[in-house]
């Protein structure tokens, strides 16, 4: 990727829920708020103090605005919403930098600007073979960051066996930017792995990212 490309990515990354659709499964019945529960180990890196957000709706599934193999828990305030590839001007700028990612490509976001949060992107990866620990390091390192502090640990998320990781990552093209922690969490269904992923940022602490994230990962059940 070239500095021209990444700068490009690093700026519009922070407005990727321009290209959502306006669907949202907001109305529909809560699912279950947790499964197994993670390991605990609280503070750096993992944060596991950090409760899940209170459930309301879910999403996932055929005919949802984020058509993948499970269904999940959507945040009190948090919008499902399915990605179009950009277009004009935007897309011959950026290519495919803002829905592929590291052998991944972005199926959809949850939204939690309204309720004082980030963003939640679900990947898939592109190979139906990866193993989920796989899927994960190719797409930390498929930003064109600095990856530090990679950590891995195994566990359930809802009906799930998963694997996940926090890493702290650096853009090399923008001066004075702190370390941002990184979490991904990846499982596989119906023959495809999927990464959920959340990151503190220019928006977003780790508390306003977190709590969507564990209510996510850890209701997911297997999608129609």
């Amino acid at each position: 990727m070239d500095t021209r490309t990444l700068v490009a990515v690093s700026a519009a990354a922070l407005t990727l829920g321009l290209l959502t659709g306006c669907g949202d499964d907001a109305n529909a019945p809560a699912g279950p708020a947790a499964g197994a529960p993670a390991p605990q180990a609280t503070g750096e890196p993992w944060y596991d103090e950090v409760a899940p957000a209170s459930p309301s709706g879910t999403t996932g599934g055929t005919g949802s605005p984020c058509p993948i193999p499970v269904t999940f828990p959507l945040a009190d305030g948090w919008t499902a919403k399915a990605i179009e590839p950009p277009k004009g001007e935007l897309a011959e700028l950026l290519g495919e930098a803002l829905t592929k990612r590291g052998g991944t490509t972005v199926r959809c976001e949850v939204d939690g600007r309204p309720a004082g949060g980030g963003f939640l992107r679900i990947w898939a990866a592109d190979s139906p073979t990866v193993t989920p620990r796989a899927a994960l390091e190719g797409f930390a390192a498929g930003a064109g960051e600095t990856v530090a502090g990679q950590q891995f640990r195994n566990l359930r998320a809802g009906g799930f066996d998963a694997t996940e990781m926090t890493w702290l990552a650096t853009n090399p093209l923008v001066e004075e930017e702190d370390e941002s922690r990184n979490w991904a969490l990846a499982v596989q269904s119906a023959g495809q792995t999927l990464v959920f992923a959340v990151n503190e940022g220019l928006i977003a602490e780790r508390t306003d990212v977190l709590p969507a994230y564990r209510l996510a990962v850890r209701g997911l059940t297997k999608g129609e």
